[in-house]
């Protein structure tokens, strides 16, 4: 009964009535831009967008669909709008191949639109939903969802991750049931290709929260420390490191102890890290200082993929503007100055 009566004042003008309808589905539909779009940044102002176009034509909803259809159709309208502007979100693998030693000056892409890290907050349902909920902002997931076109990309998502059947979908996207139908074939096929079998969250249940969080502390500490060693025994022997905005890659334990060596581990006087999760995967949120005394000043967010009880890829999100996105301060909180913290999603 108040969802009905919030409607009936929605579409009468009452602007709390629309937030408090739309409330619910805000922290869904955004993980929703999120995978359309691969970027957290761009997510927010497709939702913006998206409830502002709610909005003003909530007066025109007439109940054919559930209200939460009706929103999905006009959030995924609105990000096909940016899909179309801005194109693909790209990771350094889909720029060339790997490189075989460090490359010491390596300068920023700017003119790439790179995928960003997401910080997926909490989650309704119980553990199991909870679970699917987070491989569907999975990297390796949201990376392969960038090599499709918007309306297989969509197609995919309302379908296989949100449960619309292609009909409904066919009706949210304007078209037919078959042309749904046929961008799902090509959709599945293009991500199977892309996406391992096994996903992060069955790697986790399967090797327990004590021993993840045991990897991402001890890859954490390893950084701190310097220890080469330390970290070498923690990877895999395929091992990726990427670095967006930093167009080369590393594969390979040689290669990617290589760059570690050079870089991370000897060129950068001083790291304080913290532990979270990114993208429903384990992560470090790496500060940088000058000496061990200095302030250490954000990052980046580096995402850790699991593989076989150790770590198979390291992603480094360089550059502070993804930490207000983890509700994390600009400044380590061991600082001498302290912490401080920016607005941003727990």
């Amino acid at each position: 009964m108040e969802l009905a009566e919030d409607l009936t004042l929605a579409q009468r003008g009452d602007d709390a009535a629309f937030t408090r309808l739309v409330e619910p589905l805000r922290r869904e539909l955004h993980a929703h831009c999120y995978r359309m779009l691969g970027s957290s940044h761009d997510a927010d102002d497709a939702l913006q967008d998206a409830l502002l176009r709610a909005w003003k034509g909530i007066a025109r909803f007439e109940g054919r669909s559930t209200l939460r259809s009706w929103l999905y159709t006009v959030a995924t309208r609105t990000c096909l709008d940016l899909v179309e502007s801005r194109g693909r979100r790209a990771l350094p693998m889909d720029l060339g191949p790997s490189s075989e030693r460090a490359v010491l000056d390596d300068p920023p892409l700017t003119e790439i639109a790179w995928l960003g890290p997401y910080a997926v907050g909490e989650l309704a349902g119980g553990p199991v939903a909870r679970y699917e909920q987070r491989e569907a902002v999975e990297l390796a997931f949201v990376a392969a969802l960038q090599h499709l076109p918007g309306n297989q990309r969509a197609a995919l998502l309302l379908f296989e991750v949100l449960g619309f059947t292609a009909a409904e979908i066919a009706t949210m996207m304007d078209t037919s049931t078959a042309s749904v139908n046929s961008a799902l074939q090509r959709a599945r096929r293009i991500v199977a290709d892309k996406v391992p079998a096994a996903s992060q969250q069955q790697t986790i249940r399967e090797l327990g929260e004590g021993r993840v969080k045991e990897l991402a502390t001890s890859y954490s500490t390893a950084l701190e420390r310097g220890d080469a060693d330390a970290l070498v025994a923690l990877l895999t022997e395929d091992v990726t490191w990427s670095m967006p905005p930093l167009g080369h890659w590393y594969h390979g334990i040689t290669a990617v102890m290589d760059f570690a060596s050079e870089i991370p581990l000897t060129r950068c006087p001083s790291w304080r890290n913290v532990v979270t999760t990114a993208n429903g995967q384990p992560a470090i949120a790496c500060y940088l200082g000058m000496t061990p005394d200095s302030d250490h000043t954000a990052w980046s967010i580096n995402v850790l993929t699991l593989r076989d009880g150790k770590i198979a890829a390291v992603t480094s999100f360089i550059g502070a503007e993804h930490f207000p996105l983890f509700g994390l301060p600009a400044t380590s909180p061991d600082s001498p100055q302290g912490p401080f913290s920016p607005a941003g999603d727990s």
